[in-house]
């Protein structure tokens, strides 16, 4: 090993690997497909000519190394037409590509200037070099001469480019002479492999694999030189992915487990938990999808469970490689029938994927009437089932009943009948009997998954526009798609307290206000809210509002001041609410909205101006950066006007601009309306492109849209509490428009809220703050790591929230966590940067001894750092406000800033008998935590 040790340490170290693993985590990934579910392996070979960029994605702690082939070229390689015949020995009828000699005297400067060389340039530093024993496919050759010349190449490589780093796939006879030049060899094959010629997956003969055995053990013993064992199964079993990985585990290799193509996410010595769930919906029932039953309903429980969503429209073709690999399962949500070629397709599509194992969860209606290849695949019976009269309930499931009982059906009500085939093995959530004693249900958690069926989803209140959840969502998706404990992201916490931000629209900046002298409300915003609440707040201005060139010109001097000054507070960030404050931002969507037709081009009625989305988004954060912003500070977000669901193109425009989003979702969960219904998701992603929601509504909801009571917006403390007990759902996020300061009711409700927020153990951000956490929530990986986990994310995103069951974190056994806190749903961990390893005393079955830990805190972790016997511990704290924080196991140490001891302060506050509280005025401070040896 003493000539592989420095490489190793190198990819232990500058990977950032949190691995328990002495070998670094390995995955092969051909696919075009986004590669952020793969960072959190310490190396991922992929396919160059995709247009991947290694220097980018190395940001993330992971590194990406090119595939090359030496030995064979595919016509479409850039470099195909400049290789000469007579460089050609053979062809692999297999793979459509020609086998080149490698022992013309140019071979390996062609090889390093015309392949390596470009994706040097591109930033990649590592290189996985395939097909090297591919001249034994040529009827004549000289094996030594062949193996000669791949030693020049590797050699030339390594003079040409300083560092690079080499995976061998196979080359076994060269290995001697380049070990000192190779970082890992390669093998494919040792228990599964794929049949290229044939077009099928094979168990590999026993003699093969005891001649490859030998090679790789001679390699690692003798060599020192780790083992990458490479092993293909079907994409859709990954029983037989994760049982093939351990045998190659066991024998001391790394292993990948992975598809023929390497088109999908595999099985290595970690494995990668799928956090997508893939929702169908069909467009035709509504205008846009966020308005959508899926949407609006289902997306948040499945969020709030760590999972993200990815909707798949039925008018479209449906989607293809959905896999395990990636997909935690598969939801439809239909209010009735598609079009009949629509709904065959769709049947034909759900049978697939229930037979390759993935689970499914149908919602509303089935979309389609089921055949007999439906009804015998699936168990159900739908349809005449000769039933009669009323149907009565004569069981129900425990999460039957959610927020409303079970109502009676009605005559059109068509139940379903769970065949003979799954009926031992079948959960029924609502068995109903007719008049003769005939049985059917209206849900069930069946094998493959499960089923709900209107009107035992969701009931509309008589005479009202709330709806009440019949089932648990959160239970029935559990069940029905089959989703394991795991590691939940959570946007709501940072450091064990729940996240504060307030932000405010710019709407009514020009109005008077109903005081004394009839200032401006923006005005009366600044001195009354701005100047006294000293917390983060984002705070945005429509240009066409405040500006010379607006509608209230002669105002403008005054009102341009007032934004300055509040922008100079260095609480407040600035923001955009665009130039005219469009009520429809997808102008292809104008009919069958709530909108008004009758309103001109849908946006304020500037003098001349035509609707443009780059003016409203780029031309307003222009004029606020040079007409309005003090030096050194930047415009970074766009805040969504009139019915905050932007198109996927207005998203794009933002991205490319550099800029945030936020606004949209409306959650307004209140007394007056205790559903959860009314709780959305944390943002819905649309091509690509991620629209972030506000956490809360805004004053309007509670206010019926500004006609009163003007009072209204005390309310939202309602929400405040309701999305915080007894699920931490939400952000406390004070939402509202300048309007606000126009009226004294208005401004009475914003001190309520206020200083009820003061009140609470709170951890305040900017808004920019947590719309980057709900972004990296977007592209978090998790993956199995042994007895633990691995989690990796941009760094922004800091709290997993870890199931109650799991026991305590042991702190011991893991990396870059700072501590705990116990909480209503589970445990919240505290993260110390992008990434993690961790293990739960569930696992370990042992209680270490107990060690100092950050129980909470308002601030953000700037650095952790603790000693090997945990007896010292050196940490940084920067907030946006004075300091709060508590220690747990402390109580025999001293807590320290600078050469100060601190001294714990009294508290109400319900926290563990082991947790010492300390204050700070300061908003950033170094800190040591001293403990006596043991």
């Amino acid at each position: 090993m003493s000539k592989f040790f420095p490489l190793l340490l190198w990819v232990l170290g500058s990977l950032l690997s949190v691995s328990v693993h002495a070998l670094p985590a390995v995955a092969l990934h051909y696919g075009a497909a986004p590669l952020a579910d793969l960072k959190v392996f310490d190396i991922v070979v992929v396919e160059p000519d995709h247009g991947h960029d290694p220097l980018l994605y190395q940001r993330s702690g992971s590194q990406l190394y090119a595939y090359v082939s030496v030995a064979e070229v595919q016509p479409s390689r850039r470099y195909y037409p400049d290789i000469p015949t007579t460089w050609k020995l053979a062809r692999n009828g297999d793979w459509q590509s020609e086998v080149l000699d490698q022992t013309p005297a140019d071979w390996p400067e062609f090889f390093a200037n015309r392949v390596v060389a470009p994706l040097w340039e591109r930033g990649y530093r590592g290189f996985f070099l395939d097909t090297l024993d591919s001249y034994r496919l040529a009827a004549q050759f000289d094996e030594a001469a062949q193996q000669a010349g791949l030693v020049r190449v590797i050699e030339t490589l390594h003079r040409r480019f300083p560092g690079i780093r080499l995976i061998l796939n196979r080359g076994f006879e060269i290995v001697p002479r380049v070990r000192d030049k190779i970082e890992m060899v390669a093998a494919e094959s040792l228990f599964r492999g794929w049949n290229a010629g044939q077009k099928r997956y094979e168990e590999v003969p026993a003699a093969s694999r005891e001649w490859l055995l030998g090679q790789l053990q001679t390699i690692r013993q003798q060599h020192g030189i780790p083992v990458l064992v490479i092993d293909y199964v079907p994409p859709h079993n990954r029983s037989l992915a994760r049982a093939t990985a351990s045998q190659i585990e066991a024998l001391g290799f790394i292993p990948w487990v992975g598809d023929s193509q390497l088109h999908t996410i595999g099985v290595g010595n970690i494995e990668f938990q799928p956090r997508r769930v893939l929702v169908l919906y069909n467009g035709g029932e509504t205008v846009a999808l966020n308005y959508t039953n899926a949407h609006r309903y289902l997306q948040m429980p499945l969020n709030h469970m760590g999972y993200l969503v990815e909707y798949a429209d039925t008018r479209q073709p449906l989607p293809q490689g959905i896999y395990r690999d990636r997909y935690a399962g598969v939801v439809t949500w239909f209010s009735g029938f598609l079009p009949a070629t629509k709904g065959k397709e769709l049947s034909r599509w759900l049978l697939a994927r229930a037979g390759e194992g993935m689970p499914l969860a149908l919602i509303d209606d089935f979309g389609f009437l089921p055949d007999r290849s439906w009804t015998e695949q699936l168990g159900l019976q739908v349809g005449d089932l000769g039933m009669q009269g009323t149907l009565q309930t004569i069981r129900q499931h425990p999460m039957m009943g959610f927020e409303i009982a079970p109502p009676m059906p009605g005559r059109e009500y068509e139940p379903v009948r769970i065949t003979n085939k799954w009926s031992a093995q079948a959960t029924p959530l609502l068995e109903l009997q007719d008049q003769r004693g005939q049985r059917a249900v209206a849900g069930a958690i069946m094998p493959w998954g499960g089923f709900v069926l209107d009107p035992f989803v969701l009931v509309t209140l008589p005479g009202t526009d709330q709806q009440r959840w019949v089932i648990d969502p959160f239970t029935f998706l559990t069940q029905a798609l089959r989703l394991p404990p795991m590691p939940v992201p959570d946007v709501t916490t940072e450091n064990g307290r729940r996240l504060l931000m307030a932000h405010i629209d710019g709407d009514g900046f020009p109005s008077r206000a109903e005081m004394a002298g009839s200032p401006f409300s923006s005005e009366v915003l600044l001195k009354d809210v701005l100047e006294k609440y000293r917390i983060p707040h984002t705070m945005s201005v429509i240009e066409g509002e405040i500006a010379a060139h607006g509608l209230y010109p002669q105002y403008s001097t005054q009102l341009e001041d007032i934004a300055r000054r509040m922008f100079r507070l260095p609480h407040v960030e600035m923001a955009s609410h665009s130039y005219s404050h469009p009520f429809l931002w997808n102008q292809e969507a104008k009919h069958g909205t709530f909108l008004d037709e009758t309103q001109k081009d849908y946006h304020l009625e500037l003098p001349g101006y035509t609707f443009n989305l780059e003016r409203e988004i780029v031309g307003s954060v222009n004029y606020i950066q040079q007409r309005l912003a003090p030096t050194g500070k930047k415009v970074q977000i766009m805040l969504w006007t009139g019915d905050t669901a932007p198109s996927s193109e207005a998203l794009a425009i933002a991205d490319r601009a550099g800029l945030l989003n936020m606004n949209g979702g409306d959650t307004f969960i209140s007394r007056n309306q205790p559903s959860l219904t009314a709780v959305r998701s944390h943002g819905i992603q649309k091509d690509g492109y991620v629209q972030v929601f506000a956490p809360i509504t805004n004053e309007n909801i509670y206010t019926n849209l500004w006609q009163g009571p003007f009072y209204g917006f005390e309310r939202a403390i309602e929400t405040f509490e309701m999305t915080g007990h007894p699920r931490r759902i939400k952000a406390v996020d004070i939402y509202y428009h300048t309007y606000s300061a126009s009226k004294r009711a208005g401004l009475q409700a914003l001190h309520k809220v206020y200083r009820w927020a003061q009140a609470q153990p709170l951890h305040p951000v900017f808004a920019s703050e947590y719309i980057r956490k709900v972004l990296d929530f977007y592209t978090y990986a998790l993956a199995r790591d042994g007895q633990g986990w691995r989690v990796r994310g941009s760094g922004e995103l800091r709290t997993l929230r870890l199931p109650a069951s799991w026991g305590m974190p042991a702190l011991a056994q893991s990396q870059q966590v700072a501590g705990y806190r116990e909480g209503a749903e589970g445990t919240y961990l505290h993260l110390t940067g992008d990434s993690a390893r961790f293990q739960t005393l569930e696992k370990t079955g042992t209680a270490p001894p107990p060690r100092p830990f950050l129980y909470e805190a308002n601030a953000r972790i700037k650095k952790w750092q603790v000693n090997a016997n945990a007896t010292h511990t050196e940490f940084s704290l920067q907030g946006h406000v004075p300091l709060e924080f508590s220690v747990a196991h402390s109580s025999h140490c001293q807590v320290r800033t600078g050469q100060r001891v601190l001294a714990p302060v009294r508290t109400t506050t319900a926290v563990r008998a082991d947790v010492q509280m300390f204050e700070l005025t300061a908003t950033h401070a170094d800190f040591q935590i001293v403990c006596p040896t043991r």
